[in-house]
């Protein structure tokens, strides 16, 4: 009787230090759930390692049971792809690359860091490690805007069909569009028509536009909570800044080869101050920028 109970308890021991088919992690505080054999299909991958030569009894685990990753959450969605299809999709004007690349070096992929790291050889022609998101960039379907001050001339080569393109040693491939910059604020107006310290006081700076435009002039200053995961070329109104400096705005704008080309603006008084005489007045004002 105690050898079958012995027996019993080893049989549930080793069961319980295999992994299941379905697989859920928490990746800096995202969870993703994916299959055993998506983890394991690169080997020597960092992935590979913790799920094929460990048992689950060996990995750090959340609160709720699931493997715990200590990256970027948002990033690591990007590297499961590469582990699902061995190929990766990125939207246009990316500008976590840099962060994706380190991402794929910690998880021990070298054909991702290659994709992500397009070099130019002698001959001025980028080689065929580009990501799927480039090939579609230098699509002659895209609206992209070429300046044709310059001889110089990319050659893409690949699965897809030889491409020339001449580019400028300025803007290179800058899309043409318009942003519109909006914010809501408000002044305190007092006797003698003095204002006080709280002059233009801006509580948050709203960015209107497409999707892509919007991302490469603002990178990682601009706000997407309020519309995640929107395609690239579709325009948007809710997302906004995470500072509140116009100017600071406006110099990203110049910096990108947009200029101002209409602006208005509305006020009304909001109230009085309850202790002296001075209006307190709210306005809505937005800026138009355009990029020819």
């Amino acid at each position: 009787m105690a050898t079958q109970e012995k027996s019993s308890y080893t049989k549930q021991h080793e069961d319980s230090c295999h992994f299941p088919e379905i697989i859920e992690l928490n990746v800096g505080g995202q969870v993703y759930i994916t299959r055993y054999s998506t983890l394991v299909s690169i080997p020597g991958s960092t992935l590979w390692e913790m799920f094929s030569e460990k048992n689950p009894c060996s990995l750090i685990q959340d609160n709720k049971g699931r493997f715990f990753v200590d990256r970027d959450g948002f990033l690591f969605r990007y590297v499961l792809d590469y582990m699902r299809d061995q190929q990766v999709v990125l939207p246009d004007h990316f500008p976590e690359r840099g962060r994706l690349q380190r991402e794929a070096e910690y998880f021990k992929l070298p054909e991702l860091v290659k994709m992500l790291t397009p070099k130019m050889n002698t001959l001025n022609s980028v080689d065929n490690s580009l990501c799927q998101s480039d090939l579609d960039e230098l699509s002659p379907n895209s609206d992209t805007i070429y300046n044709l001050s310059s001889s110089n001339v990319i050659r893409v080569s690949g699965s897809v069909n030889p491409l020339a393109l001449t580019i400028g040693t300025g803007s290179d491939l800058k899309k043409a569009g318009f942003i519109t910059i909006g914010y809501r604020g408000s002044y305190t107006l007092g006797r003698d028509s003095q204002t006080d310290s709280k002059f233009r006081r801006v509580a948050r700076i709203m960015v209107c536009g497409k999707i892509s435009l919007a991302k490469e002039v603002f990178g990682d200053t601009l706000n997407e909570s309020r519309d995640p995961d929107r395609p690239p070329e579709r325009y948007t109104s809710r997302y906004y800044l995470k500072f509140n400096f116009l100017e600071q705005a406006f110099d990203k704008l110049a910096d990108a080869g947009f200029h101002m080309v209409g602006c208005n603006s509305t006020g009304a008084c909001a109230g009085t101050h309850d202790q002296t005489d001075d209006k307190i007045w709210t306005s809505y004002t937005e800026y138009v920028f355009y990029r020819d």
